[in-house]
């Protein structure tokens, strides 16, 4: 009883204190290599030992986890809708995925050598402070895509319920037209989110257990959801005789459009994706992300479309979403299928929301604002942000203008993405001073902690993508030959980013920032081992090991 008397009287005094700014600042931790004075947490530290659980088969399970969605099925139906065939379509997918992969292994690789998040490795390449500006840009796309996400997820359990009780869906509305939802909705989305909320507060380490029983749960239903349509059409569907509509340049230049499409929807990924790989004990997993990415993604869009050609013949109408399709069944075993199809994929929706949306936010956060926000926090603060304040059933419905306009983030995500792969890749060819990258003044500080290299290309490569943003947002101005630009938004921003960095690299080279050996510790530092030389790589990277105590995992 006297414990239960404790427990209230802290929490009364803690509520008390934050009524308070300064009732929110964060206990002050020592971390590896922040120096005194800096506020810092450590989410931010490089990734601990005990921490580095993530093997090969875990990032299997993760781009399972993040793959397996809604928007995945419905991959092929944006590019046949616009009048080309589903083996274009199919191309088109294939491609832009292979393209988006390549810069996803490269900057993965940053997170598994050095296992530092995306926001510390940025610093490299952008400097101790301008690296804030690519953190701003995918803790944008990041709110942005839960907001979407989440809402996407109240669809799955508005069927769950009226599989149950099919008067859920008669629910009087009580909301005006002018909230832009039903009361029905709302309820829907309500209860999503609050069932969603719990996992988006669980470490990154500790999600492998979810993101196997995704990988079960979905790809069944998904397999299950494909061997009832073909039956129930007798394997016959017409999309497969579908002419392409479209010929000449015209059809040409919306292949490279929907191309670019589909790379630009993994750029987030591509660009953050440190934010996991620091977790793996070794980095063969990083690698295997060639093989994962596109082989998910094009099997999870070929159900799809073989699923909406048998929709044809069984309804009428090709009807591309799983829960669109669910919603068809009314017998009552087809609610009870219904049911299964609508947890499915509130759990795929549960698991790409913690996996791609609330991670990379928080990290984002955290870095930005160290004194008041941890990763629990971050999460707490994104998910109120996207579920609720940016009012996502607005965002789903308003102009396709806006939705467009998430789209074209590509225009600062590619850059981005491309000056972390040159910079490590390239110019630093994989030799980083991690204490550095926690240091306002050390050797990543470049001009006032601007690397003017990396402002120059960023102006090269999103200067000429910016009128094709201003279309994305009102279609009604003409940019005249800029559209093409724009059509291939990605490929130019990335390749022209990458180039003109490692231009300037060699032309103006910052020296400090150029070594030969990875600095892992201060200790490297005080055995004099910064300096060029100091043993060969291979021996400087068992040490590195030994004093890490690195355990190699195995696919």
């Amino acid at each position: 009883m006297n414990s239960l008397r404790e427990r209230a009287s802290a929490a009364k005094q803690d509520a008390k204190r934050k009524t308070k700014v300064s009732g929110w600042v964060l206990p002050k931790e020592t971390t590896s290599f922040s120096p005194p004075g800096t506020w810092t947490n450590k989410d931010m530290d490089v990734t601990p030992m005990e921490r580095r659980t993530w093997s090969s088969w875990t990032m299997l399970f993760y781009w399972f986890s993040d793959i397996l969605t809604a928007q995945s099925w419905e991959g092929g139906s944006s590019v046949i809708e616009a009048g080309l065939t589903w083996r274009e379509a199919l191309i088109t997918l294939i491609m832009g995925i292979v393209i988006i992969t390549i810069p996803m292994v490269f900057n993965g690789a940053i997170g598994a050598k050095l296992h530092v998040p995306f926001p510390i490795a940025a610093r490299s390449s952008f400097g101790y402070v301008f690296a804030r500006f690519a953190v701003c840009v995918r803790l944008a796309t990041a709110l942005f895509w839960h907001s979407i996400q989440t809402y996407s997820g109240s669809t799955a359990m508005t069927q769950m319920i009226r599989a149950i009780w099919p008067s859920y869906l008669n629910i009087p509305n009580h909301l005006p037209a002018s909230a832009g939802i039903t009361t029905q909705g709302l309820v829907s989305h309500f209860l999503f989110w609050a069932i969603q909320f719990p996992f988006c507060l669980i470490a990154p380490h500790k999600m492998k257990w979810f993101f196997k029983m995704k990988v079960v749960v979905v790809l069944a239903t998904c397999i299950g959801t494909l061997a009832a349509m073909l039956t129930m059409a007798k394997g016959k569907g017409d999309l497969w005789a579908q002419e392409t509509k479209i010929t000449g340049s015209t059809r040409s230049w919306l292949i490279m459009t929907y191309m670019m499409s589909m790379a630009g929807g993994w750029s987030t990924m591509a660009t953050n994706i440190p934010d996991f790989t620091r977790y793996l004990k070794t980095s063969k997993g990083t690698y295997w992300q060639a093989v994962f990415v596109p082989m998910l993604s094009t099997t999870v869009a070929i159900f799809g479309m073989v699923c909406t050609s048998c929709a044809k013949v069984i309804y009428g109408k090709y009807i591309w979403s799983p829960l669109d399709l669910a919603a068809e069944w009314t017998s009552q075993g087809g609610r009870a299928a219904a049911f299964f199809v609508g947890f499915s994929w509130a759990v795929a929706q549960i698991g790409v929301n913690v996996s791609a949306n609330i991670v990379s936010a928080s990290n984002d956060m955290s870095s930005l604002c160290p004194k008041y926000i941890n990763l629990r926090r971050g999460a707490i603060l994104t998910t109120l942000i996207g579920a609720w304040a940016m009012v996502p059933w607005k965002v789903v419905y308003s102009a396709l203008s806006f939705l467009d306009f998430m789209s074209a983030l590509t225009v600062f995500l590619s850059p981005c993405c491309a000056l972390l792969a040159a910079d490590f890749w390239i110019v630093k060819k994989r030799n980083i001073d991690i204490p550095s990258l926690y240091r306002p003044d050390a050797r990543y500080k470049y001009h006032g902690g601007f690397n003017w290299r990396a402002i120059v290309a960023i102006l090269v490569s999103a200067g000429p993508n910016i009128p094709g943003l201003v279309y994305a947002v009102n279609p009604k101005i003409n940019i005249g030959g800029a559209i093409y630009i724009y059509n291939m938004n990605f490929l130019y921003g990335f390749a022209s980013a990458f180039v003109v960095y490692i231009a300037l690299s060699w032309a103006l080279p910052a020296k400090e920032t150029l070594l030969d050996h990875c600095i892992w510790s201060d200790e490297d530092v005080l055995e004099g081992q910064a300096s060029a030389g100091g043993g060969s790589m291979e021996a400087r990277e068992t040490e590195k090991d030994v004093r890490y105590d690195v355990k190699e995992g195995s696919f």
